[in-house]
């Protein structure tokens, strides 16, 4: 049978997985296979990379939320693989991968070989710290659970910290005149930096995040004007990648939150307990997320001769096979595509769920051609628009794009309606339509149950 392998299990990776093998696997046992489908992860469970954020402010619990890649295997009628992917033998079709260690640094399973017919790579990307000093060992990032979580117990242990912290002296007090508390300094500061969809979601959720710690009880510290957080961009303004009316109005809606945005300032050094700009001004910061940019993993750049861009993608054609192996694919954040007919000219088809989702849709098609030895079609992204949430102030700032046929500027109820669906959509490409639906009750029957947010 012909070796489909699929390395990473992000939004692309796995619902390409849960089609090939719906399509060619043996699904429940009941049919015979056309094609034998591996899926490839580091992980053992899946998560919406979208979500992270939430995560990292503690209003959605990750453990609800993720899926087993074993159990998607079973129920899909694919194979699942756990382990790092370490190299490419494109003369043997061979991908090796890394040990399988457990959480003692014990061996479970040793590297091992996986032969291919066809590969396709789906590894996402990384947080990009642009060799800024500092940055990688004192902010953190949010491209795993993990370090989401990470953040998530430390900002509730600086919140409790901080309420036991002796205040400046001649800080107002909560009970002085509303000017003056309005002034004050926060007693604690959570910095940003970087003004994309990840760093504005992010701090909305986390005005959230305060409010409800606060009414728990697990800080007695005045939501908004103790718990100050800051969003630093580099360029002229936030969402530089969005047309400048969403950028504008997402402003305004968080500095309503009291966040306070510093445009235009590029960060020079990351310390532990402050941030300093190249244009020389200082920024305390008790926590700092780093969301300033995405690179590939560097395990591309050392693939066997696959050329990669400046980003550390695979460089791949219209097709999205890579330009020196055509039995090589790539698709989703770790692929460069070019845009013909983009927005800019010369530009690449841009780092988003849509797209990977796009591309898992065009490569099921083109992998069946393929099985049938004809001709493969060029991959064309359709740009649907860009939403951005603000979370649970219903304050949600959107353009769609190629729906309408033009560009529409949509924010509150309808815009927050359109961000949960494209979560819903995902569901639905490895569930099914009838189990998206079920498992939308039961994540409102949940949050019916629960605090607004993870309190432990």
């Amino acid at each position: 049978m012909h070796r489909f392998i699929i390395v990473g299990g992000g939004a692309g990776g796995l619902e390409l997985a849960t089609r090939l093998g719906d399509k060619f696997g043996n699904a429940g046992g009941k049919r015979t296979p056309r094609a034998q489908v591996t899926l490839i992860d580091r992980n053992s469970t899946h998560i919406w990379k979208p979500l992270l954020h939430e995560v990292a402010a503690g209003s959605l619990d990750p453990f609800s939320q993720e899926l087993p890649y074993a159990a998607q295997a079973r129920w899909h009628g694919f194979e699942f693989q756990q382990g790092d992917l370490l190299g490419i033998d494109r003369t043997a079709k061979r991908v090796t991968l890394g040990p399988l260690l457990d959480d003692e640094a014990g061996e479970l399973m040793p590297q091992r070989d996986l032969e291919y017919d066809t590969l396709i790579v789906a590894i996402g990307s990384t947080t990009a710290f642009f060799g800024v000093q500092g940055a990688q060992e004192n902010s953190l990032a949010l491209d795993t659970v993990a370090q989401a979580e990470l953040f998530r117990k430390r900002l509730i242990a600086a919140c409790i910290r901080a309420e036991y912290r002796t205040p400046e002296p001649g800080a107002p007090s909560t009970d002085a005149d509303a000017d003056a508390v309005s002034q004050r300094q926060p007693r604690i500061q959570v910095a940003i930096v970087g003004g994309g969809a990840t760093g504005v979601e992010l701090s909305a959720e986390l005005r959230n995040t305060a409010q409800v710690l606060h009414a728990y009880g697990l800080h007695k510290l005045d939501p908004k004007h103790d718990i100050g957080i800051v969003l630093i961009e580099a360029g002229p303004r936030i969402l530089p990648a969005l047309p400048e009316r969403v950028s504008t109005a997402t402003a305004e809606l968080l500095g309503k939150l009291g966040v306070k945005l510093m445009t235009s300032e590029t960060v020079a050094e990351v310390s532990r307990g402050s941030i300093r700009t190249a244009s020389g001004k200082t920024v305390a910061a008790d926590l700092t997320v780093w969301a300033a940019g995405i690179r590939a993993p560097a395990v591309l750049s050392k693939l066997d001769g696959l050329t990669t861009n400046r980003l550390g993608q695979l460089i791949v054609r219209r097709t999205l096979q890579t330009e020196i192996d055509d039995n090589i694919f790539a698709l989703g954040d770790c692929a460069a595509c070019a845009w013909p007919g983009g927005e800019k000219e010369g530009r690449n088809v841009p780092p988003r769920a849509q797209a990977a989702h796009q591309q898992a849709s065009f490569l099921l098609n083109s992998l069946e051609r393929r099985l049938e030895d004809k001709p493969l079609p060029d991959y064309t992204y359709r740009d649907f628009g860009s939403l951005v949430s603000l979370g649970h102030f219903s304050a949600v700032g959107s353009l769609m794009g190629g729906l309408i046929g033009g560009n529409m500027l949509i924010e509150g109820l309808f815009a927050r309606f359109m961000y949960q669906s494209l979560y819903r959509m995902h569901i639905a490409a490895l569930h099914g339509w009838a189990r998206m639906a079920l498992d939308t009750v039961a994540h409102w029957l949940r949050r019916s149950t629960a605090p607004r947010v993870k309190l432990h």
